[in-house]
Order: structure tokens, then sequence, then C-alpha cells
């Protein structure tokens, strides 16, 4: 489901059911794996990451609540890497490029490539489903 990551030495999967109640836990976990992992909170990529984080996971649960339970969010870092991922099983796949502007798409990919990062979508083998990488460096 995610591959690549076996790169960066410190890793979290949290997986959480396709409810409001996800964005609020996905940020809150995000924002403790930041500090456990001695990501200084000042840091240029953390806000936009909480940000990015919450935009993805409130997708996953708008668009793929209907067709899946649940969905998975992956945090990774090493010193200069912050990662994340949120994968779920619905199997449209949004263009990260094409998206409306002032839309949560298009400011996920504004605010990875603002701060030098990448934002990639990658199709489950079965088609069934994605996983939205980002990956920002520290």
């Amino acid at each position: 489901m995610f591959p690549g990551i076996e790169a960066l030495p410190l890793q979290l999967v949290l997986v959480l059911p396709t409810t409001g109640k996800a964005v609020r836990t996905a940020r809150e976990t995000a924002e403790q794996v930041v500090r456990q992992w001695g990501i200084s909170p000042s840091h240029p990529s953390v806000g936009p990451a909480l940000l990015i984080v919450s935009e993805l996971v409130t997708n996953s649960v708008r668009h793929a609540a209907i067709l899946c339970e649940d969905l998975t969010v992956l945090f990774a870092a090493s010193r200069d890497t912050f990662a994340f991922a949120v994968h779920d099983r619905h199997p449209h796949q949004p263009s990260l490029h094409a998206a409306a502007p002032g839309r949560g798409l298009a400011t996920v990919t504004e605010l990875t490539l603002d701060l030098g990062g990448t934002a990639e979508i990658r199709a489950d083998a079965d088609g069934h489903g994605k996983t939205i990488w980002v990956t920002l460096p520290l």
C-alpha cells in the first residue's frame, strides 16, 4: 500500500472510520508525531502539513465513505523528510493538477509545491482504491 516507505525510519499507521471525527483524529495524531519525532512545530512545513492531512482525510470522508468503512493514514519521517499518505478504497482517481482553484486538492498541490515537496496519487493494484502521498522537506 505504501511503496518506498521502508526508506523512512519513523512510521505510524492509523486506521480510522470514514466519519467526520476522522479529520480531527488524523490532525491531532499528526501534531503528536511531529512532537514525538522531534520535528519543531515552528518548522515551515508543519503548519501546511497539518492542513494537507486535514484536507486529504476530509476528501476521503466525503467521497469514499459510501464505499468503504475506513481509511488509512500513514505518517513517516526521517531527519530531512516528513511524509504522509491517506488511503481509501474508493476507485475514483482524482487529478491533483486539474483540481479547481480554492478546492481541497488544489490547496494540497499548491502548498506541497510551494514547500518544495511532492504529491502523487497511487492507484491500488486492483484499481479499487488509491493513496494520496505527500512528502515535504524538513
